[in-house]
């Protein structure tokens, strides 16, 4: 017996689009702190641009597991899931910038 969806096609792609253009913000702000500390005065060693890499794919992952996760769940179940993986993201970036910006980033350059 196969079980039908819970959403329309329609509202998934609309309530995806909507957190997506959040998970895209924290992506760019990853890919835009990753191009300034590789063109800065230090150059960046492996371990940096792991995490610095990290930070980057982390958004992505995080939306494909809440995705994967709540696409069959009523409108409100999927929303709530991908909030709450935009907020496992949010605080996965504010690390990053605290290990980064404090006094533990010089482990991040050469």
């Amino acid at each position: 017996m196969r079980k039908t969806r819970a959403l329309p096609t329609w509202l998934i792609v609309t309530i995806s689009v909507i957190f997506g253009l959040f998970y895209a913000y924290f992506v760019w702000n990853a890919v835009g702190f990753l191009a300034q500390a590789a063109g800065g005065a230090q150059q960046l060693n492996g371990y940096g641009w792991f995490v610095l890499l990290l930070a980057v794919v982390f958004p992505l992952i995080a939306f494909g597991v809440a995705f994967a996760a709540g696409w069959r769940r009523t409108w409100w179940q999927f929303a709530l899931v991908l909030l709450t993986g935009l907020c496992v993201s949010a605080l996965f970036w504010l690390n990053i910038l605290t290990y980064a910006v404090g006094p533990s980033g010089v482990a991040l350059l050469s």
